[in-house]
């Protein structure tokens, strides 16, 4: 039975690794596709590590492959310790394979277009991060930067990744112009929406968490007429406005999609237009009643 359990555990790992190794496979392709088939030729810059290194590349005409790998040292560093080893170890690969693409693979220039190569541009490299981050590494060292500065200090990730931006296409400005600038942000922002596409998936997942005292109906209906399981809690109910005294309730949870919020939240008044519902974004589940997110 022990040998059972270890040889399935092997198999698991087995899989986890294939399926890691698949993703980082294809978003080095499609990273190195953004980046030599669009935004290098055309003198382009994105966000983050990536940007610097192609604003680097644009001023002194050496190969980015060069500022990719040199740039992002320090964040794998920085990784190792405030992240795993395994993260860190995935990164180094997954970074270096980027480079090794961009020296060796000989990317197609699609197009001269500004706007397209801003949009495709930004999606190509977007898929590359987001597959990459899907895979268990990163292929540009700026989330660690910010995820290691806000620890340090008083300010969110988003804060730190919106300075070192902002920095990076002032910058851009000045030497570039401010024209490509402007296209180059154009291609940040792309790149941005598509990795939160590949990460988060087709569907937004949203936890709702609802007190009522006709729990258990809303139960029922949830379970029947959306398809969903629910989650109960025990709890209690306070004072309120009306004065109610404490007493013992049941507090349900359930998860659902962003198309089914108008629906679920249509039931809940029919049962109890006077429930107490609220809900947050989930960035991914596992099991129970919810579908699969694609490529997991």
């Amino acid at each position: 039975m022990k040998d059972k359990i270890i040889r399935n555990k092997v198999r698991m790992q087995v899989r986890r690794n294939l399926k890691d190794f698949v993703l980082i496979s294809l978003g080095i392709l499609a990273a190195g596709l953004g980046l030599k088939g669009f935004l290098i030729p055309n003198k382009f810059i994105d966000g983050g590590v990536t940007g610097i290194s192609l604003l680097l590349t644009g001023i002194t005409e050496l190969p980015v492959s060069i500022f990719i790998v040199a740039l992002n040292i320090p964040f794998i560093i920085i990784g190792y310790y405030q992240v795993s080893k395994i993260f860190a170890f995935k990164t180094i690969l997954a970074i270096s394979g980027l480079a090794v693409s961009l020296l060796f693979i000989p990317y197609p220039i699609i197009t001269n277009d500004k706007l397209l190569i801003s949009v495709f541009g930004g999606f190509s490299l977007g898929t590359g991060i987001g597959l990459a981050i899907r895979g268990g590494c990163v292929i540009d060292g700026t989330e660690i930067l910010a995820l290691y500065l806000s620890k340090k200090f008083s300010i969110t990730v988003g804060d730190v990744i919106l300075l070192i931006n902002i920095l990076i296409f002032s910058s851009a400005a000045m030497l570039l112009g401010i024209e490509a600038a402007f296209y180059s942000i154009l291609t940040y922002l792309a790149a941005s929406r598509t990795v939160d596409f590949i990460i988060e998936g087709i569907e937004e997942y949203i936890g709702v968490t609802i007190i009522s005292d006709q729990s258990e109906k809303i139960q029922r209906a949830i379970i029947h007429n959306i398809g969903r399981g629910v989650t109960i809690y025990s709890g209690k109910k306070g004072f309120g406005k009306r004065g109610e005294v404490e007493r013992d309730l049941d507090i349900i949870f359930t998860v659902v999609t962003r198309l089914e919020i108008s629906k679920l939240n249509n039931v809940i008044e029919l049962v109890d237009d006077k429930a107490f519902v609220v809900q947050h974004r989930i960035n991914d589940t596992r099991g129970g009643m919810i579908k699969k997110r694609p490529l997991h």
